[in-house]
């Protein structure tokens, strides 16, 4: 049989779209993407102020002033964006060549967190180190950390992770030393505890390593395995299982142990279609607690109706849409890291958000889980950020490399 020219196997090779007649009139940046994510840092920055202000003005922490979080929630938007500004400066090639030490450090931090004297404690969970005027929340670094390390993790493990390997040296050399990793971050998390934080984690490490080619059938196993491990932490903590009993049923105890969940299906209930009107929520009026962090979504359907909550949902759609076709194409241009980390940011803010979004609907046990993007909180918004310019960093690059230039 005659053998095909090189340059006809090079291109058989790269399935890539055809390229515009004039490549460097393309953008340098994804437009829609952009939009999309100051879309919601915009809508959360508005709604973080509508359910915070009855907070705000009750307690004495806060001076009694009507917006006291609202300035809070801008100052961490501003650094947010200011780290991110300078996170995207960063080549992907030395985000992989600094993973390890990006997740030893945050590690690190996580340890601290466990320290007395060090760590703050808040509602009886140790997630917190105080930097004087702030607190900083390791957990919500360490999914950052997580993303670039167990992509890099991937890549440098590739040739153990795939199904032409035996299955005991898949096992053993691809699978079994991420996986102690991510047991000893659990077992910190679950000393804070933040079992949240823990179920998104795993979904990112374990979603990376499939990704990257893990053996189908070392996969079928874990989503096999994982749950029945998730459910035997959760009922191993007596407040897990209440919380459980009262997901299940949250009208049998609606004045204490379902007081959360019921108030915030109520808010959902008189929301309706098109919602009360923005600012007229009831619920926000200290009946709803945590209204303007874990149950910020719940006062957006009551604001803002069904209509509201649409939106958000298509935004957070269109957010993950995009993280995925940015790591596919970084995967057509043969740039792997690159590739997981786009997605695998898409995992944790798609996981974190279904959670979230379940959570307050009542159709997931309650988690001390923010809405990316929207909820009150200063390490999430700013772990957020630096993922998303990292993300952004990503799509230029490839772009960049669509163009004919070297990244």
């Amino acid at each position: 049989m005659r053998r095909q020219p090189a340059a006809a196997n090079a291109v058989r090779r790269a399935p890539l779209a055809p390229l515009p007649r004039n490549p460097r009139a393309m953008l340098d940046y994804d437009v829609s993407l952009v939009w999309t994510v100051l879309l919601l840092l915009s809508f959360g920055l508005v709604m973080v102020y509508s359910a915070s202000i009855a907070t705000a003005e009750a307690s004495a922490r806060t001076g009694y002033h009507a917006w006291y979080f609202l300035v809070r929630h801008a100052v961490f938007l501003a650094v947010g964006l200011g780290i991110g500004y300078f996170a995207f400066q960063v080549p992907v090639k030395v985000w992989q060549q600094f993973a390890a030490w990006l997740f030893i450090g945050v590690a690190v931090l996580l340890v601290l967190v466990l320290v007395p004297g060090i760590g703050r404690a808040v509602n009886g969970s140790r997630r917190w180190l105080s930097l004087v005027v702030v607190g900083i929340q390791p957990s919500e670094f360490m999914k950052l950390a997580v993303v670039v390390y167990a992509a890099s993790y991937a890549v440098r493990k590739a040739a153990f992770l795939h199904a032409e390997q035996p299955l005991s040296k898949t096992l053993l050399r691809g699978f079994a030393p991420l996986s102690a990793v991510m047991v000893a971050v659990g077992g910190l998390l679950l000393l804070e505890p933040d079992f949240g934080a823990l179920v998104v984690i795993l979904a990112i490490a374990f979603g990376i390593l499939f990704l990257g080619g893990l053996d189908w059938r070392l996969f079928a196993g874990l989503a096999v395995l994982m749950p029945v491990a998730l459910a035997g932490i959760a009922l191993a903590a007596p407040y897990r299982v209440q919380r459980l009993a009262v997901f299940l049923d949250p009208w049998s105890d609606p004045m204490h142990r379902g007081y959360q969940l019921s108030h915030s299906l109520i808010a959902f209930g008189r929301g309706e279609w098109l919602g009360v009107g923005l600012g007229s929520s009831v619920e926000k009026l200290l009946y709803l607690p945590e209204a303007h962090t874990d149950f910020l979504l719940a006062v957006i359907g009551e604001e803002l109706g069904f209509a509201g909550v649409l939106a958000v949902i298509v935004l957070f759609a269109w957010l993950l849409y995009r993280a995925w076709a940015i790591g596919r194409l970084a995967a057509r241009l043969e740039r792997p890291f690159a590739a997981l980390c786009a997605q695998g940011i898409g995992v944790w803010l798609g996981v974190q958000a279904f959670i979230n979004m379940g959570v307050n609907m009542g159709v997931l046990p309650t988690k001390g889980l923010t809405l990316p993007l929207l909820s009150f909180g200063g390490s999430g918004i700013v772990a957020n950020c630096i993922a998303l310019a990292l993300l952004l960093r990503i799509d230029w690059e490839n772009r960049r490399v669509l163009k004919g230039f070297v990244v």
